[in-house]
Parts: structure tokens; sequence; C-alpha cells
């Protein structure tokens, strides 16, 4: 059996995250921090500014006429929504050589996509005031699998296996043969890069948001997004979700079960050209 820890800790290729996302966290968390400091390094780099710009002028933020240089863009961003995009490109980049053999990670990556278009979507109408940080938490909230499936492949295999065969929650039989479920593991690797904390707490609370804390109410919603997740994966309609959603998650988030169609709909209207934005190796 492993703990959480131990999985993440095994693993040396994920013990940080690249440069240019460490620099612009070291200027957002420094009292000395700037914007136009945070637009040098980015236009310094290549390949972020321009994918910042790509996704800057997408439908994902909708901002009107063309931006062509990256100080607009950051202008328009802000230094948190900069933040999150990065650290998003960031994890793509690491994880863009994970060996495939257990798993198809063009799927995966959509699935990710998509939890995090569902989670923004579900953010925007409960009204919650850091909605587009929900889309970089749920593509994120994921990553436990990811890692599993790096570290202790054929357990994470069975363990899919198993719940797929009887129904049974994965999380559940992941912490029965694993010894940790995808949350915990999560959870322990977005500590360890020392994301700010609310990504940690919202990750590992998304099978059970009470978990969270004072993050219920984002976990909550995350947890709804996996539903979204969880049925394209199965290639179910979005009715299935309504019986896998405890009352009380409609309840917290003041959401009606019949708009859950609606937001499955909404969330997938530009999932495939947001997906090939992060994800472009695995665009179809």
């Amino acid at each position: 059996m492993h703990s959480a820890q131990e999985i993440v800790a095994s693993h040396d290729h994920l013990n940080t995250l690249p440069a240019i996302y460490l620099k612009i966290r070291d200027q957002l968390e420094s009292e000395d921090g700037s914007l136009p400091e945070v637009t040098r390094l980015v236009s310094h780099d290549a390949a972020i500014s321009g994918r910042v710009l790509k996704v800057v002028n997408s439908p994902l933020y909708g901002f009107g006429g063309r931006i062509d240089n990256v100080m607009r863009a950051v202008q328009l961003l802000g230094m948190q929504q900069l933040h999150d995009l990065v650290l998003a490109m960031s994890v793509s980049e690491i994880f863009d050589e994970v060996d495939s053999k257990y798993m198809n990670m063009r799927m995966f990556w959509r699935l990710g996509v998509l939890r995090g278009l569902s989670a923004r979507v579900i953010a925007r109408r409960c009204g919650l005031l850091d909605a587009e940080r929900m889309f970089v938490i749920g593509l994120l909230a994921s990553l436990g699998h990811m890692i599993m499936y790096l570290t202790v492949p054929k357990l994470a295999v069975a363990a899919q296996k198993i719940a797929d065969d009887t129904g049974e929650p994965l999380h559940e039989v992941e912490k029965r043969t694993v010894g940790a479920d995808d949350a915990e593991v999560c959870c322990a690797l977005l500590e360890r890069w020392r994301l700010p904390a609310n990504f940690a707490s919202v990750t590992g609370g998304q099978h059970h948001p009470p978990l969270a804390g004072e993050y219920s109410f984002e976990a909550a919603i995350l947890f709804l997004a996996n539903r979204i997740a969880e049925v394209e994966r199965l290639g179910e309609p979005s009715d299935a979700i309504l019986p896998r959603v405890p009352s009380g998650i409609w309840a917290q988030l003041e959401i009606e079960p019949e708009s859950i169609v609606q937001i499955r709909e909404e969330a997938e209207l530009n999932l495939a050209a947001v997906a090939a934005m992060f994800f472009p190796k695995y665009a179809s």
C-alpha cells in the first residue's frame, strides 16, 4: 500500500515546475512584483507568450478586438489569471512526454479540459467571483490519476477495471487497492509545487467537498464537473449524472438538477478548440 506523499515523492520528474512559471510566481508573491516585470518575463519566452496571445484571443475569454501584444494581454488578464494560465501551460509541458502505454492520453487531456470548462460554467452560474480559476483547478484535478499511472501503473489499471466492472466509485477502489485515491495524490502534488492553498484544498475535496474546509463550495463545483467528465468518458447522456449527485450538492450550489444538460452543452461548445490550445500534441 502506498501513501499519497510516497507516490508523489517517488517520481523525480514531478519535483518542480518550469522556470518561467516559478519566475512569474515569484513576482506575484513579491512585495516588489510588478506588471511590467511579469510582462517582460512572458515576452522573453517565445513559446509562452505565443500561447498566451492565442488563449487571450480565443473564445475562452472573448475579449473584443484582436490582441496582438503581450502587455495588452497581461493588462486584460490581470496577474492572477496570467499566473493560472502559465500554470496550466507549464503542466502541459511537464507531462508532454508521459508514456501512454497504460492510458489514452488524448482522452485524458480532453476530459481534463472538459472538467475545467464545466467547473468554469458552473462557477459562473453560481456567481463565484473566482470563476476563471476554476477552469485551471478543474484541469489539474485529475493529475492524481496521471501520477498513479506513472508510478503504480498496474495498480491504477486494476483499480479502473474494478470500478468499471462493479460500478463502485473509482476513488473508493483506489483507497483499497493503492492505498490513496487520486484526490489525495493530486493534493499532495499541488502542495509539493507550493501552489495557492485553494488549489490543493479544492482538488483534495473533490470527492467529499466538506474535506475542503473553507473551500467546500468550490470543491462541490468540482464534484459536479467530475460527473460531467465521467459520463463523457462512458459515452452516457447528461441525465445519467443525476443519480450520481447527492441532493446536498445541488442545494449547496443552488443549481436545479435539470440545468446539467445546458451546463454540459455550454462546456462542450469550445472544447475542441480549447483542448488544442493547451494540448496541441493530442489535437485531432
